[in-house]
């Protein structure tokens, strides 16, 4: 198992769909993984840690897991099969050991709430995985976005025909 970081939560411009980016935490692979919007808007919610009036799904899975003290140990992404990718969230209650089927997308948001390690069979990473040097971004300032908008008010449409490329 080798253990991984989601290092981004963006959109894919081919498929218009929501993507998660894990990286290896000693290395350079990242393995992308489609998921559906609202997972992804969840997964993003607890990377930046903001704090919502009502609990999410995830959050509330959270506190069912913490009310009946259970303890999830990691969530593993463990099986490819015909492009879905499958997920273990192992937990304990007592001493029983507890292995529970989900999404990787559900795993993921459930790891980041509660900050247990997300890791990937090593199998799927050498095989789909890809040597990739993430760049860490930063947010856009609102003195760019100003400066966006006002270029934006004076383009014409002229400005894009044949003879201004």
């Amino acid at each position: 198992m080798i253990e991984v970081k989601v290092a981004n939560v963006a959109i894919d411009v081919k498929s218009n769909m929501p993507v998660i980016i894990l990286k290896e935490k000693k290395g350079n692979k990242t393995l992308p993984i489609w998921v559906g919007l609202f997972e992804a808007q969840s997964i993003a919610i607890a990377l930046e840690n903001v704090k919502l009036p009502r609990p999410l799904t995830h959050d509330l899975t959270k506190n069912i897991i913490e009310k009946l003290h259970g303890k999830v140990r990691r969530v593993v992404i463990n099986d490819l099969r015909n492009n879905t990718y499958y997920a273990r969230i192992l937990m304990n209650k007592e001493s029983e050991g507890i292995e529970v089927d989900s999404r990787p997308s559900d795993a993921i948001a459930l790891a980041l709430r509660l900050k247990v390690p997300i890791y990937i069979d090593e199998s799927i990473l050498n095989r789909i995985g890809t040597e990739t040097e993430i760049v860490e971004t930063k947010p856009i300032e609102d003195k760019e976005i100003e400066e966006f908008k006002k270029k934006l008010e004076d383009i014409k449409p002229e400005d894009f025909s044949e003879g201004n490329k």
